[in-house]
């Protein structure tokens, strides 16, 4: 057993609280179809990436704000294929309330959609994409979840599914658990520890401010 020490959890949204990776990529497929895109390069880095920063890198002459738009609509109006992931709901009713919060690649609207649809509780400090100027892999969107907790980066745990997420973290000098959901155990070798599910995760927190994740 692993037992970590932090004052604060920071979870990415999809492959993590919410299972919504079927229909994330029936959408990529729809549009890479639509617009002659090659949906294998589009599916090697959508997952944990700003979907702006997916279209310029596979589609650079299109207008990606504009393809963003439309991107946004079709996810908030499909709500096939969202379902809560195992265990989230559980876990994060364990934290002390305002010592956790969402970072996710996706827009507010997106995400507390998501929420919604999954029944998981919506956090006080959620981060997105419409929050910062610098996507995963970059470390601002967990630095500015860690602010709008009021804590320490190097006090926070993040709990990922994806390579972008854990290298986002790790340069915000954050530990990082990875759920192997998304992407399989051996490409998230660079997390601090890696689970199967959330279940695997127990939080005990205590009254001074601090908490401890032990990991089955």
């Amino acid at each position: 057993m692993i037992t970590v020490i932090c004052s604060a959890v920071l979870f990415d949204l999809d492959g993590v609280l919410v299972d919504s990776t079927g229909a994330v990529e029936s959408l990529w497929r729809l549009w890479a179809k639509e617009r002659g895109v090659d949906i294998e390069k589009v599916l090697s880095i959508a997952h944990g990436v700003r979907a702006v920063e997916v279209i310029r890198a596979v589609a650079p002459d299109l207008d990606p704000e504009e393809e963003l738009r439309g991107l946004e609509k079709w996810h908030v109006a499909d709500h096939d294929g969202i379902e809560v992931m195992p265990g989230s709901v559980d876990l994060v009713r364990s934290i002390p309330e305002g010592r956790w919060g969402v970072v996710t690649s996706g827009s507010r609207e997106i995400a507390t959609e998501r929420l919604r649809l999954a029944g998981v509780p919506l956090p006080k400090v959620m981060i997105t994409a419409d929050d910062v100027v610098n996507g995963k892999p970059h470390p601002e969107p967990y630095l500015k979840g860690a602010q709008e907790l009021g804590v320490r980066p190097e006090d926070c745990v993040v709990i990922e599914d994806a390579p972008a997420g854990i290298a986002a973290a790790h340069a915000a000098k954050m530990k990082v658990i990875a759920l192997a959901s998304t992407y399989p155990a051996s490409k998230l070798t660079e997390a601090d520890a890696v689970v199967g599910k959330l279940a695997w995760l127990e939080v005990i927190a205590d009254g001074a401010g601090r908490m401890k994740i032990k990991i089955d």
